[in-house]
């Protein structure tokens, strides 16, 4: 099993390229299956996740070929499942529900159960998708869904869902009538969704706010060129976390600056040295930021998945920060990891008191989830000496090209093995 070996305290300096959003690309390649035909998606990353996904296509008949531009021939569907084999190491996989309805009048697809950070059920995905006319059974650990005529409708979610917006908004497009979501996600990634589906076809108006309205057309088609997948701002955010950490500056290209105002509001809170452009932002500090206090919200509140990166650079923050985590229950699970480097935190629910120190130290570390994997890289291009992290699995699912981008800023990382004889960084980095 593979590990990350990390030397840490250098300050990191230079550009990193950011890749295509892991959260946009993933409804936006299932969502290929309403509009019949062959599509061509530009800046999807090479991650773990989007080749599940590309494999969950290819199991129901759909054949993608990967390069500069994916190609995906969504033709013809020849089977409606999305087995456990397949969810069960991607819990995007619940997003086949609404394409598959739309297309194919059924679904089946297996219940994604809980993670690491939390239950994440899918009753609201189930309920919106009932209000356009679906019928679902649940048997046998599957969501066996079915519709005759989807039908335009008004349907409130009842709490803030990226995923739930997305499966109903991908079986919406081609509903009878008009459909008005309230209370819908407003992040970037569905904004991008809708920005693809609306290349197909769809008519959507509201896209980025909390009501979306959808006019259903009969049919979709992919688009005359290829759509490009937007910039990942969780990934621009956790390098730029790295510029600050390590008292250096790393500058991102690539990237909608206006995706991250609320990541960098709060890294200037902190005292971060912050600089924007047209495509790009640069982050860095000439020594320990300021104790900020931070709560996570939906799109435009500060992002979840930016919450366990954060932690880490409170962690050597002058003063006592708080972190309030409102959006999923465990997500805290990093935070005894950072106390092996040093970190003083104290957990009440879900409320996080950071006593920031001076410094951090390496240790062995097990990461539990992909952000949390994120957050310990990040403690450990800090802290003296060398950081081990297991369960390296976590960060390719998110992060392309992780240690080659860190190399290219002046990090000592290098990928080992668990059980092989520890060797040193610099050498292998040589």
């Amino acid at each position: 099993m593979d590990t990350l070996l990390i030397d840490g305290g250098r300050p990191l300096r230079g550009i990193v390229p950011i890749s295509g959003a892991k959260n946009a690309s993933l409804p936006i390649l299932i969502g290929t299956i309403v509009a019949p035909g062959e599509h061509r998606l530009a800046n999807v990353p090479d991650l773990v996740d989007t080749s599940s996904m590309l494999s969950l296509l290819g199991r129901i008949g759909c054949p993608s070929l990967v390069g500069d531009v994916t190609r995906i021939d969504t033709s013809r569907v020849a089977f409606c499942e999305a087995p456990y084999d397949l969810v069960r190491k991607m819990r995007a996989s619940v997003l086949a529900l609404g394409p598959l309805l739309a297309r194919c009048g059924e679904a089946h697809v297996s219940l994604p159960g809980g993670c690491a950070i939390g239950v994440r059920p899918i009753d609201q995905h189930l309920k919106g998708l009932e209000a356009l006319g679906c019928r679902f059974e649940l048997e046998g650990g599957y969501v066996h869904g079915r519709v005759d005529k989807l039908r335009g409708t008004e349907f409130r979610f009842d709490c803030v869902t990226v995923t739930g917006t997305e499966n109903v908004l991908m079986a919406a497009v081609i509903a009878e009538g008009t459909t008005v979501l309230e209370n819908a996600a407003a992040e970037p990634e569905v904004e991008d969704l809708a920005a693809f589906l609306s290349g197909c076809g769809a008519r959507i108006e509201g896209a980025g706010t909390s009501r979306i309205v959808v006019h259903g057309v009969p049919t979709l088609r992919p688009p005359p060129t290829a759509h490009r997948i937007l910039p990942d701002r969780i990934e621009a955010g956790t390098y730029l976390v790295a510029g600050v950490i390590t008292q250096g500056n790393v500058r991102c290209e690539g990237v909608r600056p206006s995706d991250l105002a609320p990541v960098l509001d709060v890294l200037r809170t902190a005292g971060a040295q912050i600089e924007c452009g047209e495509d790009w932002v640069s982050a860095g500090a000439d020594g320990r930021v300021r104790a900020v206090d931070v709560e996570t919200a939906p799109h435009p509140g500060f992002p979840t998945d930016m919450q366990a990166q954060l932690m880490a650079l409170l962690s050597l923050a002058k003063g006592s920060s708080r972190v309030k985590e409102t959006i999923f229950e465990n997500r805290f699970m990093h935070a005894a990891e950072l106390g092996r480097l040093g970190a003083q935190i104290h957990i009440e629910g879900n409320l996080a008191t950071v006593t920031g120190q001076p410094h951090l130290s390496g240790a062995t570390v097990m990461a539990t989830d992909l952000r949390a994997s994120a957050s310990l890289v990040l403690a450990g291009l800090a802290a003296g000496g060398r950081t081990e992290i297991l369960r390296l699995y976590h960060l390719d699912r998110g992060y392309e090209r992780l240690v080659e981008k860190l190399r290219a800023v002046g990090a000592e990382v290098v990928r080992g093995q668990e059980g092989r004889p520890k060797f040193a960084v610099n050498a292998a980095v040589a």
